[in-house]
This record gives structure tokens, C-alpha cells and sequence, in this order.
């Protein structure tokens, strides 16, 4: 049983919602169907030209998105922030002739393809295909379309059989792998370019850290290779600024409208790694995992703790609400379009809301 109460699941650590790069033992997906530029295909012959610029350069952006019941989860945030990677690389999506309602049909086409309501789903956009180094403009430009699909189990309420996609609190593991500086790559650009992310996990093979925790070049945490970075302390919930290079994660906005709403103390700024090792509980978050607590952070024991868990609890009863709501009158959840007590930090007692609008 995992600490947010429901039924761990193999360690599973999906996609970076910031939702992070999957982890996921990949199994046997030569039953699934995948969408390539267009085109419905299955797993094991999906394939894009050794000459596309996403696979030669990285040159590309990509969004990974959660489907719960068949409701894509903060599908517009997602697509903004998609939009917002394209912009920065150059590629803006009305001048490639690509819609945010042409981008959701091939994902929607994708999951039915597949039969399945529950699923973590990657959606990537790149250059395409051309002759030499130099990209073309944005409106000669042939983007490659890629969307991926990867069956995860039932998210919402432990009681109406949610069930987490991680097992027990995350280690976590300062690296010496620095993350990249905006003057570089535009942290808000969520782009195929992941090296540094790689070499931030390369790292933790030694340990076996579950997460890599990466600084900036002034020594201050950023966040997780694959996930935001939260910590309680002096009752108040902290996570690394957006004024740092650090990604706008999907589900951080989540968990910072969960923790306004409620009235918690929260402060965004710039932290140390002992910050956070001296914290009362420290918790991870991406689109996936959701919220998950740390256990360890350099050997350094933290945990989780009575806001961790409630802010877990708040985040299912919203996904229950806008995801699952017509499971109770037997309604089929692929059709879907849209409680106890815990201390708040600041010691008051907080009951969680039925759901919430983005």
C-alpha cells in the first residue's frame, strides 16, 4: 500500500509532465497502435525517417499527457505550454498548419485506436524532415506528428479503484549535472533536446535515487529531472521560482491552485538542497506520478507528512469530479467530457473540495 493510501503499482515514473521522461518497463507494446504523421500504425512498425530533425537534432517539442476515464487531463494547459515550446523553437503552429483541435483528434483517435480510457500519452511535434542543417521558416516547414500511448491504470479515488502509478516515497539525489541556463534553452520549452535531463539519471545509477534533483549555476535547487520539487517548512508549501530555469510543470499549477484554494502559505523562491533536506516533508509532481512523497533526498531521511497527503487527496477528488463523475451511474467513462480531514501547515484543519475548474 503507498503512503498516498492507495494500492502501488509497479514504479511506473511517467513521462515528464511536467508532467519526465518515462521510466516505465516499455513490456511487450507490440499490441498497441500508435499515430505518425497522420497515420494510424501499429507499435512495432512505427517509425519516422532517419532524416527528421526531432531525431537528428532534437529538434522538436513534446507534451505528455494523462487520459483518466478518457478525459484528457488539463488538455489545454498542455497545449498551450505545447504551443509555447513551438513558439520558442520558431515553429509557430498556425504558421505549420497544425490546431490545438487538430492535435487532440489524432490523440482521441489514438486512445479509441487503442481501446483505452486510462492511459499516459505522448504527443510530439518536430521540424520534419530537411536537406541540411539550416531550419526552414516556420510556414515552409512539414512538421512530423507523433502520438504515443502507454496503458496506465484507473487514477481518482482509492475507494472507486484509483491506484497509484509508483510504490512507496521517491529517493531523490543531488547531481553535478547543472541544469541548462535560459540563455541556452528556454526552460519553458519542453523540447526533444533532453540530454541534460539524461545525464542528470545517468548519475543516479550509482545510488539507485529514483529521481535526480538538478541546481542551477548559483548551486539553487531547479527541480527533478523528470518532475517539480515542493517542501513544507516554517508551515508554508515552497517550490523552486519560475524565475530560475525551471519548467512550468502542468501539475505543479495544479498543486499550486489546489494550496491557494485551500488557503495555504506558499512561497515561491530560491532554495538550497539543504533547504529541502531539512524540511518537514518534501513531495514530487508530474503529470503521472501526480504527487508523489520523498522519502530520502541524499541519504537524508524527509518524507512525506499530513500536507503531502492531503494535497494527494485533493488532487483525486478533482480528477475523480471531472474524469469519473458518470462511473456511479454506470456511464461509459470513454465518453466522459469533463473525503477526510488534515492539517494545513498553518495548523488549521482543511476539508478538501469535490473538484475545481483549471
Amino acid at each position: 500500500m503507498s503512503e498516498d493510501g492507495r494500492d502501488g503499482d509497479d514504479d511506473r515514473d511517467g513521462d515528464d509532465d511536467r508532467d519526465g521522461d518515462d521510466d516505465r518497463d516499455s513490456g511487450d507494446r507490440t499490441h498497441l497502435v500508435y499515430h505518425v504523421d497522420g497515420a494510424l500504425v501499429p507499435a512495432d512498425e512505427a517509425a519516422v525517417s532517419v532524416t527528421d530533425r526531432g531525431f537528428q537534432y532534437g529538434d522538436a517539442a513534446f507534451e505528455t499527457v494523462r487520459s483518466y476515464g478518457g478525459t484528457l487531463w488539463r488538455w489545454d494547459a498542455h497545449a498551450e505550454r505545447l504551443f509555447g515550446s513551438l513558439d520558442a523553437l520558431g515553429m509557430p503552429v498556425d504558421e505549420m498548419g497544425l490546431s490545438a483541435l487538430d492535435l487532440e483528434a489524432r490523440v482521441r483517435d489514438t486512445l479509441r485506436a487503442n481501446d483505452l480510457a486510462d492511459a499516459s500519452v505522448r504527443l510530439s511535434v518536430t521540424r520534419g524532415e530537411t536537406p541540411g542543417f539550416a531550419p526552414p521558416a516556420a510556414d515552409e516547414t512539414d512538421p512530423t506528428v507523433v502520438v504515443l500511448v502507454t496503458p496506465l491504470p484507473r487514477g481518482g479515488h482509492a475507494a472507486a479503484g484509483g491506484t497509484s502509478t509508483w510504490e512507496g516515497p521517491a529517493t531523490l539525489q543531488t547531481v553535478k549535472t547543472r541544469r541548462v541556463s535560459d540563455r541556452a534553452i528556454p526552460s519553458e520549452a519542453k523540447t526533444h533536446n533532453y540530454l541534460n535531463n539524461v545525464l542528470a539519471r545517468v548519475e543516479t545509477r550509482v545510488t539507485g535515487a529514483d529521481e535526480a534533483v538538478i541546481l542551477d549555476d548559483d548551486g539553487y535547487v531547479a527541480e527533478c529531472a523528470t518532475a517539480n520539487l515542493f517542501f513544507v517548512a516554517d508551515d508554508a508549501i515552497r517550490t523552486p521560482s519560475l524565475e530560475g530555469p525551471v519548467l512550468p510543470g502542468v501539475t505543479r499549477a495544479e498543486v499550486l491552485d489546489i494550496a491557494h484554494e485551500e488557503g495555504f502559505p506558499v512561497e515561491e523562491g530560491a532554495y538550497t538542497p539543504d533547504d529541502v533536506r531539512g524540511a518537514d516533508e518534501a513531495f514530487i509532481a508530474s503529470s503521472i506520478r501526480e504527487i508523489r512523497p520523498v522519502g530520502t533526498y541524499d541519504g537524508v531521511e524527509v518524507g512525506g507528512g499530513p500536507v503531502t497527503t492531503l494535497l494527494s487527496r485533493l488532487y483525486d477528488e478533482r480528477v475523480e469530479a471531472a474524469c469519473y463523475a458518470g462511473d456511479s451511474e454506470e456511464a461509459d467513462s470513454s465518453d466522459v467530457a469533463g473525503d477526510g480531514d488534515a492539517e494545513s501547515p498553518s495548523g488549521g484543519e482543511t476539508d478538501g473540495p469535490d473538484a475545481s475548474p483549471e
